[in-house]
């Protein structure tokens, strides 16, 4: 039988994990990445001796990066060291007043007990709970195509489906166990990766507070472009040729059979199947012909979209005192600044942020002595962001940076850039120039999901963020192994 040559477009995880599982399974494959390195959004770049990851900082659900290098008989131990950061995170709720995560879990537990009497109870019903939901969730539900109700329909997962919470929301359920507001907002905080507020979100996914918890924080020494850079080396060991700068114009269709995809240097390749893992809406809406169209551009406008964010990269001249790896900054309330990304899009007025600073863990990311400084606004998407705009927030957290940690920091900044929605339209195509992808609400889960598989065309499938199962690391690594499922089965019949 004829090898089959598939074509990838995008060489984010998702499209990385697809070319690898068809490239394994007898397809030859082509993968065409538009920019000049791999990685999608998990991009790095270097400058002035600092190593700074684009995107993804956080290494959760371990097993699920487990489960994708053993496909190939590999371990991530093959490709990247790993480190369990112990505390996990910090939780800054004001200036004293800040929580430093134990990855211990009697530690954790002995913490929460503080907070809040009977808590350390409640956290072992709380997290049997959500260790069921990661079970089935995780190594069973997420792995499914959601094409048709069928694959939902037997009786022992329509238990499991009821079992889930999926018609409640986290805020409810997380309320039922727990009374302190900072514990409250420390359980909640998971489901940020998601998308949503905990409002919006169904209870399912306390299944995150399980991978945060029981399974804890990781870190790739090198970074998290550590892991594309290991995925880019089993990929092509796997036979996958990656192309760079090979930006895709069109997909060209004849007869509802995508025959070949054009370069926008012209060069045309021909495939037997299209997998795009490029942004969903640009290739549905700008790479093939209208009539062919998954979704109208009204479908698309009323889709609820994960935030944008604006991140700034710095290379600080000195170390930095009081600050892990990861820290959070809740010292401002969630519901202002919710409503500026969900309900009226706007800049809010005090935002939350993230602070990521490797360097404390890997002394390989920054010049000796110096720190390597990652900051994230989550915001509303398709705002405009101007240069203007972006200095009037990075003046903003600094100044509350600098009082919380009781630091100068500004004037030890010895390289600056910053990113946001422009730049995530440039180099990704994001619609609206979101960060992340589809909001993992009730209404976009499983089959209510823009669907895997082009509706009027035989050959061309969908991954990555947009589509089945989800946004992250994690489920967009699941999302390139379900597709690769699909097409290896309908190109078996």
């Amino acid at each position: 039988m004829k090898q089959k040559h598939a074509v990838v477009i995008g060489s984010g995880f998702a499209g990385l994990s697809a070319a690898t599982h068809l490239a394994a399974n007898n397809f030859s494959v082509t993968l065409l990445e538009k920019n000049d390195s791999p990685g999608g959004r998990a991009r790095k770049f270097e400058s002035q001796g600092f190593t700074f990851d684009m995107g993804p900082s956080w290494y959760w659900m371990p097993d699920v990066f487990e489960d994708y290098f053993s496909h190939f008989g590999k371990n991530p131990s093959d490709y990247y060291d790993l480190i369990r950061l112990d505390p996990s995170y910090s939780v800054i709720y004001g200036q004293d007043d800040i929580l430093e995560i134990p990855a211990d879990l009697d530690e954790f537990k002995a913490m929460m007990e503080q907070i809040e009497p009977g808590a350390a109870v409640q956290l072992d019903k709380f997290l049997a709970q959500a260790k069921y939901k990661y079970q089935v969730g995780i190594h069973d539900l997420v792995k499914r195509p959601s094409r048709s109700l069928m694959e939902f329909a037997s009786l022992a997962l329509m238990k499991d489906v009821m079992r889930m919470d999926i018609f409640q929301s986290m805020a409810t359920h997380v309320r039922k166990f727990f009374k302190s507001e900072k514990i409250i907002r420390l359980m909640e905080f998971p489901v940020l990766f998601l998308g949503e507020t905990a409002e919006n979100i169904p209870a399912l996914y306390s299944l995150m507070n399980y991978a945060d918890i029981a399974l804890g924080t990781w870190y790739p020494k090198g970074g998290m472009h550590e892991i594309i850079k290991g995925m880019v080396q089993l990929a092509e060991e796997t036979g996958v040729k990656i192309r760079y700068n090979a930006e895709v114009e069109e997909i060209e269709i004849e007869q509802g059979e995508a025959k070949r995809v054009r370069l926008i240097s012209g060069e045309k390749i021909n495939a037997d199947v299209v997998i795009a893992g490029a942004d969903y809406h640009h290739v549905d809406r700008n790479l093939i012909n209208p009539k062919y169209s998954n979704y109208s551009e009204e479908y698309w406008d009323k889709r609820v979209l994960a935030p944008s964010s604006l991140l700034f990269y710095l290379g600080v001249d000195k170390k930095l005192e009081n600050l892990l790896h990861h820290n959070l900054f809740f010292d401002e309330p969630l519901g202002p600044h919710a409503d500026a990304i969900y309900s009226n899009p706007r800049w809010p007025e005090a935002p939350l942020f993230y602070a990521c600073v490797p360097s404390v863990t890997d002394a390989t990311v920054a010049p000796e002595g110096m720190e390597n400084l990652f900051l994230l606004i989550p915001l509303a998407p398709d705002l405009e962001d101007s240069e203007e705009t972006r200095e009037k927030y990075y003046g903003l957290i600094m100044d509350r940076l600098e009082k919380i940690t009781g630091q100068e920091i500004r004037s030890h900044v010895t390289f600056k850039r910053s990113y946001a929605h422009s730049d995530f339209k440039a180099d990704y195509h994001a619609y609206k120039g979101n960060a992340y992808g589809l909001a993992n609400t009730l209404k976009q889960t499983a089959l209510l999901k823009p669907s895997l598989k082009n509706k009027k065309v035989s050959n061309l499938f969908y991954t990555g963020q947009l589509t089945v199962p989800g946004p992250g690391v994690p489920p967009s690594l699941i999302s390139g192994y379900v597709v690769a499922k699909e097409v290896i089965r309908e190109n078996s019949k």
